[in-house]
């Protein structure tokens, strides 16, 4: 057999248990705004991703009624923190008040809330095991 042949092979081999091992998280938002809204989620895989705003991945979905259900597909195992807002006026940002307290509804996981600020990753980690998992998501 070709040595690159040899490699692949092995490649591919190690690369099944990586994807055997891949989760899906199922979302549903809960808690919007009656009328229709575009809510925006965002998934976190670290405390310095969250604090940097750098999301490991994005959703954007309509809300009706005040709820959304979303899928974040093949996630490895780990803990993720997410973050979601409602845009009620379409202008694709959470608006906040001249104080900076947020006059539009958004959540995160575990319900978690912060003091004077959002919440730390650790009070809205959610762990993610090998199996697909569920949770809720409620805005405020």
């Amino acid at each position: 057999m070709h040595p690159f042949r040899t490699l692949s092979a092995f490649a591919a081999v190690l690369a099944i248990p990586l994807a055997a091992s891949a989760a899906d998280l199922r979302v549903a938002v809960s808690d919007g705004p009656a009328v229709p809204a575009t809510l925006y989620v965002a998934l976190f895989d670290s405390a310095d991703a969250l604090t940097a705003d750098k999301a490991l991945a994005a959703q954007t979905l309509p809300m009706r009624d005040g709820k959304a259900q979303l899928v974040f597909v093949g996630l490895p195992p780990g803990r993720y923190v997410l973050k979601s807002f409602a845009d009620e006026n379409g202008n694709g940002k959470l608006d906040a008040n001249l104080v900076g307290v947020p006059i539009e509804r958004y959540g995160f996981s575990n319900d978690a809330r912060g003091r004077m600020g959002p919440p730390t990753f650790d009070a809205a980690a959610v762990p993610l095991e090998a199996a697909d998992s569920s949770i809720a998501l409620r805005l405020h």
